[in-house]
């Protein structure tokens, strides 16, 4: 009976008879269920994140040509805005140059037109002063008798002048 005084025996027994309970409740089996289930909701999260990753590469794709589409464009938008600047700044140089003409020769008309009143003026003058002189000079040397054959030698040239 030595086989029954020893402890590790009883250790042996107990832990049979803590296996044969656990069995006979089904323990193994709802551990199995239990692993089945946490196998399958794993499975079942590991397929939504394949999924989430699969339509996040797909955003991703889709932003990325987007983007590429957005980048073309914007260097088209400033390509036409660079050639129309250009043209513009062309455009404003031609009308700058027509301007800058067009006041010279208004310059140069505005001179002209001075430089003609001032030799009219100074004709003015030199006539007044010639008349002037004229009017001294025959009042100093024409007596009557001198006008008088002056007046009547015009008036014999006058029905030769008007034919």
């Amino acid at each position: 009976m030595e086989f029954f005084s020893n402890a590790e025996t009883w250790v042996g027994v107990g832990t049979l008879i803590f296996l044969g309970l656990l069995l006979w409740q089904g323990v193994p089996a709802m551990i199995g269920k239990t692993l089945d289930a946490r196998s399958a909701q794993i499975a079942k999260e590991l397929d939504d994140a394949r999924r989430l990753r699969e339509k996040a590469q797909g955003l991703l794709e889709q932003y990325r040509c987007k983007q590429a589409d957005a980048e073309k464009e914007a260097h088209g938008i400033l390509t036409a805005a660079r050639a129309e600047a250009g043209a513009y700044a062309k455009e404003m140089r031609v009308q700058i140059a027509q301007a800058i003409e067009r006041r010279g020769k208004q310059a140069q008309d505005k001179i002209a037109q001075a430089e003609a009143a001032a030799l009219a003026e100074v004709r003015a003058l030199a006539a007044d002063a010639a008349v002037s002189a004229a009017e001294k000079l025959i009042a100093a040397r024409l007596d009557d008798k001198r006008a008088q054959d002056m007046v009547q030698s015009a008036l014999k040239e006058i029905p030769g002048k008007l034919n």
